[in-house]
């Protein structure tokens, strides 16, 4: 398999040692939650140049978050109110089930994300 761009070739793992590849562009996006091809787990780089629009929630399981350049705040709505965590290169955030996050991002941040998504919801700000 050719070295690729995790920016623009999602891949999605099954948790048994099966590896999909996911090519990324609209469609993508539009079909995400109809993608019978995504297998459980997707992992895939992503470039944020300014603050989430919305919030996020991935009911079915924890998202792993790792910031590889740049600067976030990562927010997440936690029973006990919101919780900030100032994410720096290198930095790591396991986001909980359920928990509503979203990000600040007051320079342009690269990471790396790690998320069971089935059934993730977006709500406005």
């Amino acid at each position: 398999m050719p070295a690729f761009d995790l920016e623009t070739t999602y891949l999605s793992l099954d948790g048994q040692g099966r590896v999909a590849r996911h090519t990324v562009d609209d469609a993508f996006w539009a079909s995400i939650d109809r993608n019978t091809d995504l297998l459980g787990t997707l992992v895939a780089a992503y470039l944020s140049t300014a603050d989430w629009p919305h919030w996020e929630m991935h009911p079915a399981g924890e998202e792993v978050l790792v910031l590889l350049e740049g600067r976030m705040t990562l927010i997440l709505d936690e029973p006990a109110g919101e919780r900030r965590v100032e994410m720096a290169p290198g930095a790591t955030c396991v986001v909980p089930r359920g928990v509503w996050h979203r990000a600040l991002v007051p320079e342009a941040s690269r990471f790396l994300g790690v998320t069971y998504g089935a059934g993730t919801q977006h709500r406005a700000i």
